[in-house]
């Protein structure tokens, strides 16, 4: 199967993690100590070893011929033909009056579109030329390189708020470091390093604007400043994706670009304190609360700043078999369901586009072998063969270089049995190791204020022979309102379409107070079961006293729901809510029976029980036009509303039983 489409802006930030459990259901390390980069290695250790910047080549710039003429007919043919596809069209203007959109009306992707084309192009024409080598490309990337040194700012209108001036308009006498600003100082360093010299034969003022505008944009401020919300540093210690992504384009432009030694080692050295930061954050199970989409640019950005720091450093600075580190890479294959379905808690996709030649690198780091298998797998799952993975040249060079070793490698899908990481608390089991036949449960408890989080405590998904039966949504296009106040106002985000209760006509509410109770896993050879109270997430108007919530997974056979609440009393409507891609048949009261759609794969079809005595199905269809979550589902989804009568008692208990 070809693989989905990548999610730019996302790819690769999240709401979940999981644990390991081998057969003999062995527990991931949650009472390991956290690594820290800054105790493990001074910033003396750091200078010894540092390479100079003369001396660290890390993959080969155009000159290198013997690798560049290795590459394989497809690939050099792949390469050529993006280049060439780049070199005719006109470069993208970028008015002012689309930077304002965000402010004025929330779009942000008109402008993103542009601007990301205008990187992408570079980079095409970039490695074009390095097959090539003949001068073809050159005037036109330069041609890209002097309208992004144009900038008024290289962060995007989502990132940079209104600012001094109050109307959405960055001010350049202040830069800011976001995302994509350092996303660009790693591109332009990149550049440098790969064709620069091919580069002053147009002008030598070219590599002169380049080192200027980095320096001034991002390794000034990086350096100087500690205020940046992402360095973990100040108000805000809870770091996300932000840190690592940032970090590892502030390292690329400081050990390619930065003329002085001294200061060369000085950010390094802050980067990795920066970084400590980031790793704090984590459990020792390794879950990344942001999911697996963004687990492309939260773990795997932690690794290509290890593998930067490994690499300049002559292998000096060297965690990658750290319990934690390790662990943390494992997330991937832990939150793997089947093909490219993936838990998606939080503000992830069901279907994740993930950079298998990172897991497959990272596996070989860490002495992993489902790493290794996963990234293998997918790598053979291209659609083309001449296709690399990733957009950036800071992705694309590594996998350039392994590419033939990948295509050599044997792959998997791992298909773990078990997985717990209590530190996210969030649990997942199948019916039988490295299989996806049966059932597949994954469910969660944490809080209502996790990074992106969807107001989601008790939130269960259930898959069945690899396909989808009840699901949660994931998140749609990135707005202005995604990010605001305003954020639950987003059906996405709200418990009522997540498989949860909606109580006397009350949502869970966002927060960190709002939180699951009395969260308990356990597994044996036959089940695994997962328990804990809700009520909790919950606020005080929805009455709730208690509601404990129970999922089983009968190997084999079933997955079970128990409910058991008590209420202060009956005020407002009591329902629990189901969402699925599936089509819905009533067969009789108490059984309805969930079809897949044929787009998603051959048909299943399972039965969901419930006492029809208690509670009374509609379905809902809910329309989907939104890109991103059309890519996950490929059509509409449904709400089943199981409804409790106005007469039902204030404590009660429901169960469900979901079966071939």
């Amino acid at each position: 199967m070809s693989m989905p489409p990548l999610h730019r802006n996302l790819t690769a930030a999240l709401a979940f993690c999981l644990g390991l459990f081998t057969a003999t259901a062995v527990a991931a390390e949650s009472a390991a100590p956290s690594v820290r980069l800054a105790e493990r290695y001074t910033r003396e250790t750091v200078q010894a070893s540092l390479l100079p910047r003369e001396s660290w080549r890390p993959y080969a710039d155009i000159s290198r011929r013997a690798f560049w003429d290795s590459l394989s007919a497809p690939v050099r043919a792949a390469l050529v033909a993006s280049g060439e596809k780049a070199l005719g069209a006109p470069w993208p203007s970028l008015p002012a009056k689309l930077y304002l959109e965000f402010a004025r009306d929330g779009n942000r992707s008109h402008y993103e579109d542009l601007y990301f084309g205008r990187r992408d192009r570079v980079k095409d024409l970039v490695l074009a030329e390095c097959v090539e080598n003949r001068g073809r490309f050159t005037d036109e990337i330069v041609n890209g390189l002097w309208l992004i040194l144009e900038e008024t700012s290289w962060c995007v209108p989502a990132h940079i708020g209104a600012q001094k001036t109050g109307d959405g308009l960055p001010d350049e006498r202040e830069p800011i470091v976001d995302l994509f600003a350092a996303e660009t100082g790693a591109l332009l360093a990149w550049v440098d390093y790969l064709v620069g010299p091919q580069l002053e034969t147009v002008s030598p003022l070219v590599r002169e604007r380049i080192g200027r505008q980095v320096k001034s944009r991002i390794l000034d401020p990086c350096l100087e400043r500690n205020d940046f919300w992402w360095m973990g540093w100040g108000e805000r210690e809870r770091v996300n994706n932000w840190n690592p992504w940032i970090c590892s384009n502030w390292i690329t432009a400081d050990l390619v670009l930065e003329q002085d030694p001294a200061r060369r080692v000085e950010a390094l050295w802050k980067a990795m304190r920066a970084l400590d930061n980031f790793i704090k954050t984590y459990h020792a199970d390794g879950g990344c609360d942001e999911g697996p989409s963004y687990w492309g640019r939260a773990g795997a950005s932690l690794f290509d700043c290890l593998e930067l720091l490994h690499s300049a450093t002559g292998g000096a600075v060297d965690i990658f078999s750290d319990p934690l580190i390790r662990n943390m890479g494992a997330y991937i294959y832990r939150s793997h369901i089947h093909d490219f379905y993936f838990i998606n808690f939080a503000d992830a996709p069901a279907r994740v586009s993930f950079p298998f030649d990172l897991v497959y690198r990272w596996g070989k780091r860490s002495g992993d072998p489902n790493m290794t298998a996963l990234g293998a797998w997918a790598a053979k799952q291209k659609p083309e063969q001449g296709d690399i993975d990733d957009a950036s040249l800071a992705r694309a060079l590594p996998e350039l270089a392994n590419l033939k070793e990948l295509a050599a490698a044997s792959g998997s899908q791992p298909l773990v049995r078990d997985v717990w990481l209590d530190g996210i608390q969030v649990m997942a089991a199948r019916s039988k190791t490295g299989s996806a036949e049966g059932f597949y449960l994954a469910a969660k408890g944490g809080h209502n204020a996790e990074s992106h989080n969807h107001n989601d405590v008790g939130n269960f998904i259930v898959y069945c022979d690899g396909l989808p039966v009840l699901v949660d949504a994931g998140v749609g296009e990135y707005t202005a309102k995604t990010f605001s106040d305003r954020r639950y106002e987003i059906w996405t985000m709200q418990s009522s379409y997540h498989n949860l209760p909606t109580i006397n006509g009350v949502m869970q509410q966002e927060g960190r107070q709002y939180e699951a109770r009395a969260v308990s896993y356990s597994q044996s050879g036959g089940a695994a079961a997962f328990s804990l109270d809700i009520a909790g997430a919950y606020p005080a108007e929805a009455g709730v006293k208690s509601w404990k919530r129970s999922l089983r997974l009968e190997r084999g056979k079933a997955v079970r729901l128990s409910d058991s609440f008590v209420l202060e009393k009956r005020r407002g409507e009591l329902f629990l809510s189901l969402l699925t891609p599936c089509r819905v048949e009533t067969v009789k009261p108490g059984e309805l029976r969930l079809i897949t759609p044929e787009r998603l794969g051959a048909p299943v079809s399972v039965r969901v029980l419930y006492d029809s005595a208690r509670l009374s199905p509609a379905v809902e269809q809910i329309k989907i036009d939104d890109p991103r979550l059309f890519g996950s589902w490929q059509g509409d989804l449904y709400r089943i509303k199981l409804s409790a009568p106005e007469s039902s008692p204030p404590a009660d208990i429901w169960e469900l039983k979901i079966t071939r």
